[in-house]
Order: structure tokens, then C-alpha cells, then sequence
């Protein structure tokens, strides 16, 4: 027997009111619970992620450092962690900063609804991406995005335009938090 990973689905409200296989809530657009992790280093630049190509929607897309899915019964912040140490190879201290709705409709059918919680974490040291889920990964400064956004929008999934100037609006309102070191 396959397994296949289930998520959470919520109201408008983030309020869990059940559970599905993953591929199933895409292919029916239901909204879901999902994080985003944004990470910087210590020049203060962002850690951007190249989705493996394989991927069944936004496949080679450039987006921020790692999303997924809670499981069901699991907090976002652990999940945020598991999938920062599976997908990464690395973990950090996580500020939960913020959350938003989004639904976009993939050219293949699949619709990604989802109730997004933002995360922003502070890493400098080595990485190691697994290859199943990351194509490539870099840190670059926010002009060096800001410019990429510009002139190559279409490298980036959908999720990432909305995310990101919510991330830079909340970073420059935002008095500066003292971190743990990693």
C-alpha cells in the first residue's frame, strides 16, 4: 500500500474542518493549511529555492526557501521544521510573522488554495538540499530579486509574487528582532 500525504483542510478562518490526500485538494482547488519559510543570512540576503523539475505543479520555479504542508494533527511551526531539515538539510529558529489566502489554477488542472503562514528564519552555514525535492538554491540580496521579479517573472511561482512584498512591507515596519544564533 501507497501512502500518499494528507492535509489539512480549513475555513476562511484557518479552523481545521477535515483532511484530504494532497493531489485530491488540488484537483478539487479546497483551501488547505500551508507555511512558507523565508530564511536570511547574515548579509541579509534571502534564501531562494529552484523546485525540483519533476514537481506536479510550478516544477523549476524559483520560490522562497521552503513550503509544505502541516500533516494532520501536526503544529505548522514542527512542520516548518521537518520540512526545513527534509528538504534543506538544515534548521533555525522561526518567527511565525504573518498569514494570507491565495488560490491559483495551474495550466495542468491543479489548483493551489491555501491558508499560507509565513515563517521567517535567520541561517548563515552550509546546505544541503535533497535533490528530489530542490533543483538549485541561492541566497540573494532583495535588489537582486526585486530585479529578477522585474525582468523574469515567470521564474517564480505564484505564491512567491504575493509572499514576498508582504515579507518586505512587514520587514520594513518591523523594529529589528534580536535572534539565537544557529
Amino acid at each position: 500500500m501507497i501512502y500518499l500525504p494528507h492535509v489539512i483542510l480549513v475555513d476562511e478562518q484557518d479552523r481545521q474542518i477535515g483532511t484530504m490526500e494532497k493531489l485530491e485538494a488540488h484537483q478539487r482547488g479546497l483551501l488547505h493549511r500551508a507555511f512558507s519559510i523565508f530564511i536570511l543570512n547574515e548579509h541579509h540576503e534571502m534564501l531562494l529555492q529552484q523546485r525540483a523539475l519533476h514537481k506536479y505543479h510550478s516544477g523549476g520555479l524559483w520560490t522562497n526557501a521552503c513550503c509544505s504542508h502541516p500533516l494532520p494533527g501536526e503544529a505548522v511551526e514542527a512542520a516548518a521544521h521537518r520540512r526545513l531539515v527534509e528538504e534543506l538539510g538544515i534548521d533555525c529558529y522561526l518567527t511565525p510573522l504573518f498569514s494570507f489566502q491565495y488560490r491559483t489554477v495551474f495550466d495542468n488542472g491543479l489548483t493551489e488554495h491555501e491558508f499560507d503562514h509565513v515563517l521567517l528564519g535567520h541561517y548563515s552555514g552550509p546546505l544541503q538540499p535533497d535533490a528530489g525535492e530542490v533543483a538549485d538554491c541561492r541566497f540573494l540580496s532583495m535588489p537582486e530579486i526585486d530585479y529578477l521579479l522585474d525582468t523574469m517573472p515567470q521564474t517564480f511561482t505564484s505564491w512567491f509574487h504575493l509572499a514576498y512584498p508582504m515579507l518586505k512591507s512587514y520587514l520594513n515596519t518591523q523594529i529589528p528582532v534580536q535572534v539565537p544564533s544557529n
